[in-house]
């Protein structure tokens, strides 16, 4: 199998412009199994039919089942033999991505790749947990559910050989937290709640979340783990928010006019996803933030070992054990 054979990690001539399709051709990553959170559209849903196209048995992870099946569907009408599963997800419920974890386990499937995709942005209220919701969404039921699957990907690359990769997909506004990085002791507090400093907090968890995943699998493990930001995608993301209803067919016809020389397209935006899950230059590459299918670097607080270690610890304490 040629996939994951090199240790380098060379850009390999991509850049922001190359589509998800154009990163992996060539690859053949028969017999892999993954699962993609918040694949029931855009470029979840782009990364699904890529990496099915490639040969990797794919596990749909979303919240809404009839999109998730649209998903699949639409995937097999392009490649009859591509294999597709759907099942539920909520990451915003702790109970449902345990639940989640175990039905996954129970079907007894290898789990070689884990792209936590899946992201909301929306104003302030709590989840299922009473956690602010996009903290609790975009971070902690990634979080929650790598801890859950760890040991199946762990002996997967055991029994396989073949390295398992983590995903998180961030953003680069994770630059843009607020200034303590994370409100560890005000994560639900209201009167602190900016709904662009708490998108920005969620994303700048992803990154520390890869970073201090990739130092703990560091001895005898063969998984990686790795951050990267898709860049400017025109997507649904802002459904919940000002950026929606009323204002939903103004920002259309921006998008339909400027919206070519600014936003990515979806398969443009899923290409840095589907290169750091299958591409062979990626091999042995850990700790990283990749932007436009290239390393790339986060800023300072990304970088911080102990605000890394600190998130940890207190992420296991809002997941029990």
């Amino acid at each position: 199998m040629e996939l994951f054979r090199s240790r380098k990690c060379p850009s390999a001539g991509f850049s922001s412009s190359n589509t998800a399709e154009e990163v992996t051709r060539g690859i053949d990553a028969t017999g892999l199994t993954a699962i993609i959170t918040g694949a029931s559209s855009g470029i979840g849903s782009e990364t699904a039919r890529i990496l099915a196209l490639r040969g990797v048995h794919v596990v749909v992870a979303v919240r809404n089942l009839s999109a998730g099946r649209a998903v699949k569907e639409a995937i097999m009408k392009e490649n009859s033999d591509a294999k597709v599963d759907v099942m539920g997800i909520d990451l915003s419920s702790m109970v449902s991505v345990r639940n989640f974890a175990s039905e996954f386990k129970s079907l007894n499937l290898p789990l070689n790749i884990l792209i936590n995709n899946a992201g909301v942005v929306t104003y302030f209220k709590l989840s299922h947990d009473n956690i602010e919701m996009m903290f609790a969404t975009n971070y902690l039921g990634h979080f929650l559910l790598t801890n859950l699957l760890l040991e199946t990907m762990k002996s997967t690359a055991h029994q396989s050989n073949i390295e398992g990769r983590i995903i998180n997909v961030s953003s680069n506004a994770h630059r843009y937290s607020y200034n303590e990085g994370i409100l560890f002791d005000r994560i639900n507090d209201k009167s602190r709640f900016n709904i662009l400093w708490a998108y920005a907090q969620s994303k700048l968890a992803n990154v520390l979340h890869s970073n201090e995943l990739a130092r703990r699998l560091k001895e005898g493990v063969q998984i990686t783990a790795n951050s990267l930001t898709p860049g400017a995608v025109e997507t649904n993301i802002f459904r919940d928010t000002f950026l929606s209803g009323k204002h939903h067919h103004f920002l259309e016809s921006i998008a339909s006019s400027v919206g070519k020389l600014f936003l990515k397209n979806v398969q443009q935006g899923a290409s840095t996803t589907c290169y750091v899950a299958l591409h062979p230059n990626v091999k042995g590459v850990s700790g990283e933030y990749f932007r436009n299918n290239r390393i790339s670097e986060s800023n300072r607080k990304a970088q911080n070992i102990e605000l890394s270690k600190k998130l940890w610890d207190f992420s296991i304490k809002l997941c029990g054990k």
